[in-house]
């Protein structure tokens, strides 16, 4: 009886800890909400509650305490995408003008395709979001023609903001699991701790790669530059002749043709020329019959030869 009071006197205290854990974990979630509407409309309620406060200086006395400044406003993170198609002279030569741009502008390129003067190149280039227009700018100002572009934002504020919140919370949660292991006695209750204390440390990591691929994406923007040749005259007239392709289409044609009157003095052969004879001696044989019906029949007698006796 004295080792069971023993147990629980040393049980205890762990289970309220994680019951004091569990608490501050539905705490947290709901400062998660918290930090979301500060975010979304908390800042202008901030500032007209400071600029209604009794501290506001709606009494003109130079005496009183200053107000206390406000939290720092949140950065803005933004997504920037685009992208642009030019007609060149030389695609040799405006890889390598478009090549130099980004690394001038602190990026590099991600990904090419490359051409040669005849043959379109596509690059896709990471830039700093604060060059995303000055990259722009310097393509318009190419010795190219602008065939099509296209850009597109995306605010992802929100999103590091809760990311980062969920991580404090869970790096908070982790901390008091350390506390935890440290202090139990038992195995089963080390155990249980320690299985917990792995989870929260992979939340941990998921959330953390989220939120650095989300910040890698806004610092650096994307640009997809396609570049293609231009066409002369000549070249736009020629390019869809092809004599080799018109011959084979002229020869397939005339085998077409022959196949065609094969194929009609085949069938005349074998079918409509036997139905043809077979007819004919039907006409032939129905014509001498009513020849000779009528060769044996008797001739009628004469009105205008009768004489009277």
């Amino acid at each position: 009886m004295h080792r069971t009071s023993t147990t629980t006197a040393r049980t205890a205290p762990l289970a309220i800890l994680v019951i004091g854990l569990m608490l501050a974990a539905c705490s947290s979630s709901a400062g998660m909400a918290d930090v979301g509407d500060q975010f979304e409309g908390g800042a202008p309620a901030a500032a007209a509650s400071a600029a209604s406060g009794p501290n506001s200086g709606a009494t003109g006395s130079g005496d009183e305490e200053e107000a206390p400044p406000l939290a720092a406003p949140i950065e803005q993170r933004i997504i920037k995408t685009g992208e642009i198609t030019l007609e060149v002279a030389n695609v040799g030569e405006a890889l390598g003008r478009v090549r130099a741009l980004a690394v001038e502008l602190g990026g590099y390129v991600g990904g090419s395709q490359a051409g040669t003067l005849e043959d379109a190149a596509t690059l896709t280039l990471r830039i700093p979001a604060a060059g995303f227009e000055t990259a722009l700018a310097r393509l318009h100002e190419m010795d190219a023609e602008v065939v099509a572009e296209s850009t597109r934002e995306q605010d992802v504020t929100g999103q590091v903001v809760d990311l980062g919140a969920r991580i404090q919370n869970l790096q908070a949660s982790e901390a008091s699991y350390r506390e935890l292991v440290a202090r139990a006695e038992e195995v089963e209750d080390i155990l249980a701790v320690q299985s917990r204390l792995d989870q929260v440390r992979g939340e941990i990591e998921q959330l953390t790669a989220q939120l650095e691929g989300i910040e890698g994406q806004a610092a650096m923007s994307t640009l997809t530059v396609t570049l293609v040749p231009v066409a002369t005259p000549v070249q736009a007239t020629t390019e869809g002749w092809d004599p080799g392709s018109q011959l084979d289409q002229a020869l397939a044609a005339l085998v077409g043709i022959g196949q065609g009157l094969m194929n009609g003095l085949i069938w005349f052969g074998v079918l409509w020329l036997p139905v043809l004879l077979v007819l004919a001696a039907v006409v032939l044989v129905a014509l001498r019959g009513v020849l000779e019906f009528r060769r044996r029949m008797p001739a009628p007698p004469v009105v205008g030869d009768e004489r009277p006796m």
